[in-house]
């Protein structure tokens, strides 16, 4: 998505707003207050509140699709699972209201077009997780006594279950110490003895 300069800023003062405040501070009103705009001119840029969360997920779908296109190609499976994870990690830990829109209660109840948005984000991971995992399988250092999809669903949910004990333990624990642990738990499961 191409979004205008002013449309970019207005997402992040949001993104700040979620981390400070959370779902319910997140209010045109108290995005006017941050932008030091009428809350009129929000308007001018985005319709509503809903909108201005389905842009913030959008950037996350497309920026997180980006960074994960750009890993390298040429490492072993085995090596592209903890980059592909050590750079999430990074990058939520750089941005953590990403993590304070995608795991917050609140938000996932708003609306089916949320919830849609949510899924995409889901999906691009999925989409360059399930290659790594199948090569990985090929080339017997993942094991084959799980299928591929139930691997992905099993490491997926401990990503996000991760995620979200930083979220609400508000961001106070190394997410980079924890995720390395997390990382090296899920390919003892994962990789072949």
């Amino acid at each position: 998505m191409e979004f205008t300069t002013r449309q970019f800023e207005i997402i992040e003062a949001a993104g700040k707003i979620l981390t400070s405040s959370g779902v319910g501070g997140l209010t045109i009103k108290n995005l006017a207050k941050e932008m030091q705009f009428s809350e009129s001119a929000i308007y001018r840029h985005f319709t509503s509140k809903e909108e201005i969360i389905v842009a913030l997920l959008n950037y996350l779908a497309d920026t997180t699709d980006k960074q994960l296109n750009d890993l390298d190609k040429t490492s072993s499976p085995e090596e592209k699972f903890i980059a592909l994870f050590l750079e999430q990690f990074r990058f939520f830990k750089e941005n953590p209201h990403f993590v304070v829109a995608v795991f917050s209660d609140g938000l996932m109840e708003a609306n089916q077009r949320v919830n849609e948005t949510i899924l995409k984000i889901m999906n691009v991971k999925m989409k360059h997780l399930l290659p790594i995992i199948l090569e990985g399988q090929k080339t017997k250092i993942f094991t084959n006594d799980i299928s591929s999809s139930e691997i992905m669903h099993i490491v997926m949910g401990a990503f996000r279950l991760q995620m979200f004990k930083w979220r609400i333990a508000n961001f106070q624990f190394d997410i980079d110490q924890n995720g390395e642990i997390l990382i090296q738990s899920l390919l003892t499961l994962i990789k072949n003895k």
